[in-house]
């Protein structure tokens, strides 16, 4: 299942709807896609018709003329196809189709940024020998892609992603330092921090979707082994208060306060004083000078309401408040790399750092260009996130010789190169989500008059119909 074989089924489905002798499939799978839509919205209908109508088909294929003689693996891979093909179809209708779903996400959300503030690996009893938070910034990010795809199957590879790398992770530290693989008492706290920290988007409607409408006969295994994990760890986010999180009640409570001035009274107040200040600085400097003072005491009091003069924690206070510049992160960093006894072993990581032109060859192009996109990325990530201008460079002779494109071009450019960087549920594999997304979207199965089907991208489809 977790080979290239599986991620090639999909093409080898649609090329086979295209066949005279399929014009039955497509027009069924035609015909359910237009009654399920027209259907008001109603989650444990809608999740048995599409079970229902999966099993169905995928019955029907193992009957047709189109697969006599194929293997076990090339069915299966005909079912993944037509799971993607016709979810990919519905997402718009079932995906956060109800209100009270887009409530949860929105709670679950905003629990999440609050405790974020605040939490750490302590908090959830994660052993010391297990702590790597710089390790876990990976896991972070595979979780976070989870809005980026439409089908079933593709939103739980982010969820198996995750859990894979945390799960190296565990393994990786307790070979490390001599202790007993890590179990599940030890990767379900470290899977509950990661989502916190990740915060992933409309998470509670992400996991129903897959609930519902990945094949069930498909969801078994390490898939579904992984899957409960991450249910586990959406309810205990859903339900945390101190005694979950080894706190005081009343220190569980302070954090809660601050963080919310944090995240919601601090930037209204900033908001809502700026703009009274613009309006009356002209007229009133004595106003002006007044409100400056009421926000350093607003700062001042939820500092001492969430610390207190000899609090632990009074030095992360002071860096929320004053975040540095991205200079000063750049220096800071510089005066320590001059303190380092072997700068060479910093950068081994960068093996063309030290590189002369001669030095190069064809095939170090790809590898090179690869570096400097993640290099690029990560620095103005960085310099958005703070807040701080990142400095103009003069154009290189690449750019000086490129011809300008239109900002829709640009888009699709920038989206199949992020596409390209989604990673498969195995390692081995080395075909992308991109690949996949890009045939069920570019292929839309149409009957042709006279027993043919022909293929048609997505907009020709819709400016047809």
């Amino acid at each position: 299942m977790e080979n290239a074989d599986v991620f090639l089924g999909l093409h080898d489905f649609l090329e086979r709807m295209r066949q005279p002798s399929a014009s039955d499939f497509v027009k069924s799978i035609k015909s359910f896609i237009v009654s399920f839509s027209n259907n008001s919205p109603d989650p444990e209908r809608d999740s048995a018709q599409v079970q229902e109508f999966l099993s169905k088909m995928e019955m029907a294929f193992r009957a047709h003329p189109l697969w006599a003689g194929c293997s076990e693996e090339e069915l299966d891979s005909a079912g993944e196809g037509l799971e993607k093909y016709v979810m990919t179809k519905l997402f718009t209708r079932v995906f956060a189709s109800l209100p009270d779903d887009v409530r949860v996400d929105e709670q679950l959300s905003e629990k999440m940024s609050l405790i974020q503030q605040f939490v750490r690996p302590e908090n959830l009893d994660i052993k010391p020998t297990f702590q790597n938070e710089t390790s876990w910034l990976l896991a972070q990010k595979e979780l976070q892609k989870i809005n980026m795809y439409k089908a079933p199957r593709d939103k739980l590879v982010c969820i198996l992603n995750c859990c894979k790398v945390i799960n190296n992770l565990l393994f990786n530290a307790s070979v490390a330092s001599n202790d007993n693989p890590p179990g599940a008492d030890e990767f379900l706290p470290v899977l509950i921090l990661v989502a916190i920290k990740a915060n992933p988007p409309q998470l509670h409607s992400n996991l129903l979707y897959i609930q519902r409408y990945r094949r069930q006969s498909r969801l078994v295994g390490e898939q579904a082994y992984f899957f409960t994990n991450m249910l586990s760890a959406e309810s205990f986010i859903s339900n945390i208060d101190a005694k979950l999180l080894s706190m005081e009640e009343n220190e569980y409570e302070k954090n809660m306060e601050f963080a919310r001035a944090l995240l919601f009274g601090l930037s209204s107040d900033s908001d809502s004083q700026s703009s009274r200040s613009n309006q009356n600085s002209g007229n009133n400097p004595e106003a002006e000078s007044k409100s400056k003072e009421r926000d350093t005491a607003i700062q001042t009091e939820v500092s001492e309401t969430k610390y207190g003069s000899n609090d632990v924690y009074a030095k992360d206070e002071s860096l929320i408040m004053k975040i540095p510049s991205l200079s000063d992160i750049e220096n800071r960093g510089a005066a320590k790399l001059l303190k380092e006894d072997s700068v060479s072993q910093v950068f081994r990581e960068f093996p063309y750092l030290f590189a002369n032109v001669g030095d190069l060859t064809v095939s170090d192009v790809e590898d090179l260009l690869n570096n400097y996109k993640q290099v690029v990325f990560k620095y103005v990530c960085l310099s958005k996130g703070l807040g701080v201008a990142t400095p103009s460079l003069p154009p290189s002779s690449y750019q000086a010789h490129v011809q300008p494109v239109q900002e829709h071009d640009t888009a699709v450019e920038q989206n199949d190169e992020l596409q390209k960087q989604i990673g498969t549920m195995n390692s081995s594999s080395k075909v992308s989500h991109e690949y996949e997304n890009k045939l069920v979207q570019d292929e839309t199965m149409v009957p042709q008059e006279e027993g043919r089907t022909q293929s048609m991208s997505a907009k020709e489809h819709v400016l047809q119909h």
